[in-house]
């Protein structure tokens, strides 16, 4: 019974946790890099003081969005890189899964990787945002290397290569991305085919893995 009872406490407080982050979404889908705990605790129907009883602080909520976002992108470009076509097609078709993610939903990005230009604002975060976005980075640079690791074949030291590729395809895809949103220079049509094309010599000529659904 007792088992039962702790199971039953869990489940209840994950789907809370959940809740409240679907709460702290619409705001940030509302306000962007200027969104507060206070509104956050306001949407949610709360105070503050149980927010930072669930998240601990800003921080903590900022890790448990980014993580849910970070899934859910990484699960798309995963799909996007195992679709059955082509391998350009699919390179193509992982690069604009990237920027369609962030072009659908600007002031999520904005909240996950751009500090807030007020000062106030900056102080009630409480928290680097470079600190906590650089690890979103990190490992969405090592999951695509695990990746490419799996689907191609790099010959010797293919497993280092394959984290370098990774990696340097994430922060081409981030740059590239940021300044797009900001600047909007050229469809996403346009930037996809030409970051395409900047990734396409090595790729090109690069074997599939035994096994592997290819890259």
């Amino acid at each position: 019974m007792e088992t039962t009872h702790r199971t039953d406490q869990q489940r209840s407080a994950d789907q809370r946790r959940r809740e409240l982050l679907e709460a702290a979404d619409r705001v940030v889908l509302r306000d962007g890099p200027q969104a507060s705990m206070n509104a956050i605790a306001a949407e949610a129907g709360i105070t503050k003081p149980i927010l930072y009883r669930h998240f601990g602080d800003k921080g903590g909520l900022y890790r448990a969005l980014a993580k849910r976002h970070t899934d859910a992108l990484l699960s798309a470009l995963r799909s996007a890189l195992d679709a059955p076509a082509e391998r350009r097609q699919r390179v193509e078709a992982t690069l604009d899964t990237y920027l369609a993610a962030i072009e659908a939903r600007p002031q999520v990005y904005r909240f996950l990787m751009h500090p807030s230009e007020d000062a106030a604002q900056q102080a009630e975060r409480g928290f680097d945002v470079g600190r906590h976005s650089a690890p979103v980075l990190r490992r969405m640079g090592e999951e695509l290397a695990e990746v490419i690791a799996e689907r191609v074949d790099l010959g010797p030291n293919s497993a280092v290569l394959a984290r370098v590729w990774g990696h340097g395809i994430v922060g081409m895809m981030h740059a590239a991305g940021d300044w797009w949103l900001g600047e909007r220079p050229c469809s996403r049509a346009d930037l996809v085919r030409a970051l395409a094309d900047l990734l396409w010599g090595r790729l090109e000529t690069v074997d599939d893995r035994v096994d592997s659904p290819g890259l």
